[in-house]
């Protein structure tokens, strides 16, 4: 083993234990259908001998100027990438327009440390997908200076960067009109407000305030298809959980349901979610939709499973969307489709 602090063996060296020109000995590794056989062999073998192990990555990419690389900045913990289907799919979708294009693909997990920013900024990189991020997340600034093409699913939308998302208020109003219809005391199990996570119960929250946007229009939509069946927003019970986890999501909605004016019906802002909630509803002894009617959203695998009425999307195609247009392929901008999916979880 060499020691740690041996010099990397250079390309020269490697041709001059060849007998062979720099430029023969680079053609070996870069375009091998340049040089003779017996040219590619020497190289080789004096390489071999000499513990060369190759054009420094690094080096090679700066001379192109491109990594062949796209970064996900994801601002979860990174088991979250493979636990969640919709980040799965979302991940899938990138995947599959990076090898389209002979990428690779890194994941850049952000998790609030100061050194997030200067980590994304040296990510050796040629453009960015965004994962759905808040307002004033210090990671929207860091990819803006790097001048790299950048693209934020779900939002927020920012000067000089893509937005990849659908009309999420419009879904929420939809989904929370067929939710809520008959309801007396409908409730909302919501996704976090701002990046302090803090999971609470609140009546009715403030909408202005909130710094995460897919978070801010779904409630904005749940506050309008309220107000469409006569509820006040003010008399909305809002569940707000920490993360998009199902366990979670049951905790809360078990004490939603054990409380004397349990609600009667719960939009739920994922199918992830509406599982957990079917689960404590179930615990509580409550048959849905009689006792309850419940909402999920994006249509997966579970809301099948449960018979839910979801909202549809295709995760993996706005995340093919954002590599494509990150990668110059596609409009840098695009509001993607959704659907309502209407089945047993709701009155008919």
């Amino acid at each position: 083993m060499k020691p740690a602090s041996a010099k990397r063996v250079t390309l020269a060296q490697v041709a001059q234990a060849a007998g062979v020109s720099v430029m023969t000995a680079s053609y070996t590794y870069n375009q091998p259908s340049r040089v003779s056989d017996d040219a590619r062999s020497k190289v080789l073998v004096a390489a071999g001998q000499l513990g060369y192990a190759g054009p420094d990555p690094s080096a090679r990419s700066l001379r192109r100027g491109s990594t062949s690389t796209l970064g996900v900045v994801l601002g979860e913990h990174l088991s979250y990438a493979f636990q969640d289907p919709q980040a799965a799919s979302f991940l899938a979708g990138i995947a599959d327009v990076c090898v389209d294009h002979g990428f690779g693909m890194t994941i850049l997990p952000i998790t609030g440390a100061t050194d997030d920013a200067a980590r994304i900024q040296a990510s050796a990189v040629d453009g960015f997908v965004i994962w759905t991020t808040s307002d004033d997340d210090p990671i929207l600034k860091a990819v803006q200076t790097t001048r790299r093409p950048a693209v934020v699913h779900g939002g927020p939308a920012v000067h000089g960067l893509g937005l990849v998302s659908i009309d999420n208020q419009a879904a929420a109003r939809a989904v929370g009109v067929v939710a809520f219809a008959g309801a007396a005391r409908p409730a909302v199990i919501s996704f976090p407000l701002s990046r302090d996570r803090i999971s609470t119960i609140t009546y009715g929250p403030e909408t202005k305030d909130i710094l995460f946007p897919v978070t801010r229009e779904r409630l904005k939509g749940y506050r309008q298809a309220a107000e469409d069946v006569g509820i006040p927003w003010k008399d909305v019970l809002v569940a707000v959980c920490a993360r998009n986890d199902a366990d979670e999501a049951q905790r809360l909605a078990a004490t939603l349901l054990s409380s004397r004016e349990r609600p009667d019906a719960i939009a739920a802002m994922s199918d992830e979610q509406a599982a957990g909630i079917a689960r404590a509803a179930r615990a509580a002894g409550l048959v849905i939709p009689d006792d309850l009617a419940l909402t999920g959203w994006d249509d997966s695998a579970v809301a099948s499973q449960l018979g839910l009425t979801t909202v549809a999307q295709s995760m993996r195609e706005q995340g093919a969307a954002c590599a494509q247009a990150a990668l110059g392929q596609e409009p840098h901008s695009r509001v993607a489709s959704w659907s309502l999916i209407r089945r047993a979880s709701t009155h008919p």
